[in-house]
């Protein structure tokens, strides 16, 4: 199956949301949350994200995951990174009850694509506070595509996906990556050797990537947002093409916000006033774009 293919099927009966003037969404990628380890690359950035979210949350975004949200390649259970970054499923389960929470899942959280997951991985989690099990997102389903669609014109419409799907490795063959990231490509990463089949960690795999999805997008005609490369993507003029980048960068997260039918890059990182406290600064990096002109 092509990548053009694999693109197509991931929009097959896919998810439909509106997109007009009072919606806002969020679109947030390649968290790779782990189990705390000196392997979770999600720690360094865990309280820029838990301060992003809250924000989200407060201002009254959907927040739409796009896939690798739970580093599943590297671990196996999911219950212990839920039990590690609490606070993060807690605020996800305050989006859930509000039907503002939508999730794709990537090739490094591939399994959640599997029926029942959510009920018998994400159904409860140990709340700290009370000091029992409180309710997650037990019929939450994760997607493979999610197409927001305009209100006024719905010919125009939002394309969402993780992106693995221009990668054979990614897609087709994720089982045999994932083997060779548990068992092999972690031990080593400790030692500074990264994964070369990985688009966030290999320059050529990245590029290669992002020629394939611009690619469809363009012959297709459809505005196509993805994450997977870790690299974000947001011309100042409306392309086809964009990606959110990731929250493992160094020091900072980057996503997209969609507000008054626009598109912002925004990084999230630390910052510090003229008396040296610090504080969580949000950072607009592109934008806003208008949509559909």
């Amino acid at each position: 199956m092509s990548t053009s293919n694999r693109l197509n099927h991931a929009f097959t009966n896919a998810l439909e949301l509106p997109l007009g003037a009072n919606t806002k969404y969020v679109l947030v990628s390649d968290c790779h949350r782990g189990v705390g380890t000196s392997s979770d690359n999600f720690l360094k950035n865990q309280h820029l994200y838990f301060a992003a979210l809250k924000h989200y949350y407060h201002n009254g975004f959907s927040y739409i995951e796009l896939g690798d949200g739970d580093e599943l390649w590297e671990n196996r259970n999911m219950e212990s990174i839920i039990e590690v970054h609490s606070n993060v499923f807690w605020l996800f389960s305050l989006f859930y009850k509000e039907n503002r929470l939508y999730m794709i899942y990537g090739n490094h959280d591939m399994i959640k694509k599997k029926k029942r997951y959510s009920k018998k991985k994400c159904g409860s989690y140990f709340c700290t506070e009370s000091q029992k099990k409180q309710p997650l997102f037990p019929n939450l389903t994760f997607h493979e595509g999610i197409i927001l669609r305009s209100s006024k014109a719905p010919s125009k419409a939002l394309y969402l996906t993780h992106g693995h799907q221009a990668s054979l490795l990614n897609s087709t063959f994720w089982p045999l990556s994932q083997f060779f990231v548990r068992y092999f490509w972690r031990p080593l990463e400790n030692f500074g050797v990264l994964d070369p089949t990985s688009a966030a960690k290999n320059y050529h795999v990245k590029h290669k990537t992002e020629e394939r999805l611009n690619k469809w997008a363009t012959d297709c005609k459809k505005t196509l947002i993805t994450g997977h490369t870790h690299r974000p993507v947001l011309p100042e003029e409306p392309a086809y093409y964009y990606n959110t980048g990731s929250c493992v960068h160094p020091r900072c997260i980057t996503c997209i916000e969609i507000e008054n039918c626009s598109l912002t890059l925004v990084k999230w990182s630390m910052s510090s006033k003229a008396d040296s406290t610090l504080y969580v600064a949000r950072e607009v990096l592109s934008g806003p774009v208008q949509l559909f002109r």
